[in-house]
């Protein structure tokens, strides 16, 4: 008898079991940005996300949960792409078009800009640095080599009339990570730097140095997708591309609290305190936007050309695209 009974209560909990519906699985998507201003959609969104209100998260739904990561310059960004360790990130043009015609346009696209301008070139404060040829013998510090700046860098400095070659040269580019920079600037190890917000105005600001070029035109930040979620989650990444863009208009029409936001992320990115003057100064120089050109990224094809990242005149026909 008792049997009977074990074997009907199994039978029951089994049909139990099976009326219940299964959990919806939840959907991870992985995006990459830096602990720049000129990142400030990302740096608003990742503070957003700590405060338990996604930005995103509220937009793409609740089965949908937005992971962060952070990098120091677009290569190792774009290495996290490759290795499919991220699925979208905000990152500058030239490591972008470098993977695209690294995979044969196979693994990245371009889906939407994010900030132009935000990017210099410093100098001491007492230099009489005042062109590239000036530069013969001196060392300037970029994020990352072969980053946006790291290119715009050696372009400049060939245009000017020096030899430039990526392990040398007329003058030295060294890469270094921008917290670095900050430290070999201070101690006067090098002669200038070329970096983006907030590092250019803390080498104004804690450093005593000066702007020499202000590359406020450039495009300086786009959001990148692997092609792999826009072939297979080509929803999900309309959905993730109209949400950056209604986040950039909100940013735009809202600056003081957009800024205390972005500074905080930063600060809880970096473990450095951030004064309110410093993210103002660097809001100055930044230009919010969402849409991006095609033959506006012509020119960093050339400037990559230029100074020999890129060797041939790649078909940029599949970098941009519209989910």
């Amino acid at each position: 008898m008792s049997q009977r009974i074990i074997r009907l209560g199994l039978v029951v909990a089994a049909a139990m079991m099976a009326a219940i519906p299964p959990a919806s699985a939840q959907t991870v998507l992985r995006v990459g940005h830096f602990p720049n201003i000129t990142h400030v959609q990302a740096l608003v969104a990742h503070n957003l996300s700590r405060q338990g209100k996604g930005w995103f998260e509220q937009r793409l739904g609740p089965d949908v949960k937005i992971e962060w990561y952070l990098y120091n310059a677009g290569p190792s960004a774009m290495e996290a792409l490759f290795a499919k360790s991220i699925d979208l990130t905000y990152v500058g043009p030239n490591p972008a078009i470098n993977a695209y015609v690294k995979s044969g346009g196979d693994e990245a696209r371009i889906i939407a800009g994010a900030v132009d301008g935000g990017s210099a070139l410093v100098v001491q404060g007492d230099s009489t640095l005042k062109t590239a040829v000036d530069f013969r013998g001196k060392k300037i510090a970029t994020p990352q080599f072969g980053n946006t700046q790291d290119v715009a860098a050696r372009a400049w400095l060939k245009a000017g009339g020096l030899k430039i070659t990526q392990t040398g040269g007329d003058a030295q580019v060294l890469p270094a990570a921008n917290p670095d920079q900050l430290l070999l600037f201070k101690q006067k190890q090098i002669d200038a730097v070329w970096t983006v917000e907030p590092w250019i105005s803390r080498l104004e600001l804690e450093a005593g140095g000066k702007v020499l070029v202000d590359d406020r035109s450039a495009i300086t930040t786009v959001l990148v997708a692997s092609a792999n979620v826009l072939a297979k989650q080509k929803d999900l990444a309309r959905k993730f591309v109209a949400a950056h863009k209604e986040l950039t208009e909100w940013i735009k029409a809202h600056p003081a609290e957009a800024q205390a936001m972005a500074r905080a992320e930063l600060e809880a990115e970096l473990r450095a305190k951030f004064s309110a003057e410093l993210v103002v100064s660097s809001w100055k120089r930044i230009v919010l936007t969402s849409e991006v050109s095609l033959d506006a990224l012509k020119s960093f094809v050339s400037s990559a050309q230029s100074v020999g990242f890129l060797r041939d005149a790649p078909d940029l026909s599949r970098l941009v695209e519209s989910p």
